[in-house]
């Protein structure tokens, strides 16, 4: 059975001070949760937040990397400087890199390749935009992105991605996708893995919805069959919100 993982991505908010209270605040609340609890933080607050999350439940992941080793990349984060440091997971091609700064299907998958190679486990996020879902193309889109982010992947690869649909149109817009929705876009998702990979490959394949995640749609979200957590934003920078969505059964 695939476990659920919560995971919250603050994107460009939180200072190291603000980062090392939040975790102190929300450790003792997550122990005997039975989600993994991720929080991706700006690479100011990495090392501070990986101090403050010793011996606790909570996982630390960075926003973005660098598909290079190394080299002339001004302003870019190898995966082996994020490794050197022992964060665990990285967001990749989030839809704000893909269409603030450029990000394609290409960089990618280049991305998630260097980040199994430096031992990383990746969050990949896919969605449509409102436009493409108004036209009839979500499905087209979503599964076309899924599959050029994974080719080139070993079984093994894929089993171990965590991927994110997040609907563009429903990010930080207040609008999300009802449940139903959301976990029939999920399902076209993991066909389209197991398409390639085959369904046994397919059906371990940790998938989460993101997009206005709050604790008042948690709980329905995640009763779905094939919704296996989140990738929360503006709720995750609250702990009180952040730990009703961790602890979404009780």
């Amino acid at each position: 059975m695939r476990r659920k993982v919560i995971a919250g991505n603050w994107k460009m908010n939180m200072l190291p001070n603000e980062a090392m209270k939040f975790i102190d605040e929300l450790a003792p609340y997550v122990e005997d949760t039975e989600a993994e609890v991720i929080l991706c933080v700006p690479y100011t607050d990495l090392f501070y937040s990986l101090l403050a999350a010793q011996k606790t439940k909570i996982k630390i992941g960075a926003q973005n990397m660098h598909y290079e080793e190394k080299g002339a990349y001004t302003g870019e984060v190898s995966a082996q400087m994020l490794k050197c440091i022992n964060v665990e997971y990285v967001i990749i091609g989030h839809s704000e890199r893909r269409e603030y700064f450029g990000e394609t299907d290409e960089t990618v998958n280049k991305k998630i390749k260097a980040a199994f190679r430096t031992g990383l486990k990746p969050i990949v996020c896919v969605g449509e935009t409102l436009e493409q879902k108004e036209e009839g193309k979500a499905e087209e889109v979503i599964t076309n992105q899924t599959r050029l982010a994974l080719e080139g992947l070993t079984n093994e690869q894929v089993e171990h991605t965590i991927i994110a649909y997040e609907p563009i149109w429903a990010i930080g817009t207040g609008k999300t996708a009802t449940a139903e929705d959301a976990n029939n876009s999920i399902k076209e998702i993991r066909q389209e893995i197991a398409k390639n990979y085959g369904q046994e490959t397919a059906s371990r394949v940790i998938i989460q919805y993101g997009g206005s995640v709050k604790a008042v749609n948690a709980k329905e979200l995640f009763s779905m069959s094939d919704i296996d957590g989140a990738l929360v934003g503006g709720a995750s920078l609250n702990v009180e919100e952040f730990l009703k969505i961790i602890n979404y059964n009780k």
